[in-house]
């Protein structure tokens, strides 16, 4: 059962019920909502796949391109669960929006968590990198008492890319900003991996497990969701998660054009998009990571 936490502009943290888990379940599962991501959506399930994951659960926001065939064929039929999920929700008395990516997220650990030991929350222009092993399983194995995992962004620019190059985003976009937690506004944020059956409540960027706030990193250490953004808390020394926020400047331009994912003045969208854009461009290290894993698999 569902239950709504309301904000005066928009209910974006949703608490739930946790489920049983089933006696069989294992592996992980990701869950992402998308929306006209043709392009790069096959290299994003063939990277995954490769990394281990056993199951997607997408939820469409209204494509109208082939996102889903693209997925499908990436991962196999077999591999993909489609939910359309094109809907703008407000609460009956107040009117605030609920927030369409964490209503997703919550339908997908209410009715499919209990199969899963895992659960990763990501959008399709971020990467989970396995480090310290051959999977993301592997690279958790470590952590098998834990229930809840912050990883923090590494942020990819547009690599001086006008147009999406031959080759897709692992080759070629190889330079992030050097600071994944950087002060500055908007550039430091995490995505988790959780256990879906301690779910209690969920946000985009921090889940609650049993009740609580507290997280690990991938080296076990544990912090309170405000606490993650302290530089002693970071670590990618198993899993790195990658964000390729912009890709290439035509790529950039037709994510200003498609919004957010919540009502916003338009305005408003475009200034904290290249707010972002340009402090992640401002200085860049190399980071061959992600495209040293997949070209050796």
């Amino acid at each position: 059962m569902l239950s709504f936490l309301r904000r005066t502009r928009s209910i974006s943290r949703i608490a739930i019920d946790p489920l049983a888990p089933s006696p069989d379940r294992e592996g992980l599962a990701i869950v992402l909502i998308v929306k006209n991501e043709e392009t790069h959506i096959g290299e994003w399930a063939r990277f995954h796949l490769k990394a281990g994951v056993r199951h997607f659960y997408v939820y469409d926001n209204g494509s109208t391109d082939g996102t889903l065939v693209q997925i499908v064929a990436a991962a196999g039929v077999q591999n993909v669960t489609v939910i359309p999920w094109n809907q703008k929700l407000r609460d009956g008395d107040s009117g605030a929006e609920i927030h369409n990516q964490v209503l997703a997220y919550a339908h997908a650990v209410q009715n499919f968590g209990d199969q899963f030991r895992w659960m990763a929350f990501i959008d399709a222009d971020e990467f989970l990198v396995p480090k310290s092993g051959e999977t993301l399983i592997d690279c958790l194995a470590h952590l098998d008492n834990e229930v809840n995992i912050s990883l923090p962004w590494h942020m990819f620019g547009r690599n001086g890319f006008e147009e999406p190059p031959e080759g897709g985003i692992i080759a070629n976009y190889t330079r992030r900003h050097p600071d994944p937690m950087s002060p500055l506004k908007g550039m430091c944020n995490f995505k988790m991996i959780v256990d879906p059956c301690h779910v209690t409540a969920l946000k985009v960027h921090s889940i609650e497990t049993d009740g609580s706030t507290a997280s690990v990193n991938d080296r076990g250490e544990k912090a309170s969701a405000p606490d993650r953004k302290k530089p002693e808390f970071y670590s990618a020394d198993h899993i790195q998660l990658n964000h390729y926020y912009t890709r290439s400047n035509s790529e950039l331009q037709a994510k200003i054009k498609r919004g957010s994912n919540m009502t916003r003045n338009t305005s408003s969208h475009l200034r904290r998009v290249m707010r972002k854009v340009e402090q992640t461009e401002a200085e860049s290290v190399e980071d061959l990571v992600a495209k040293r894993w997949f070209e050796s698999r």
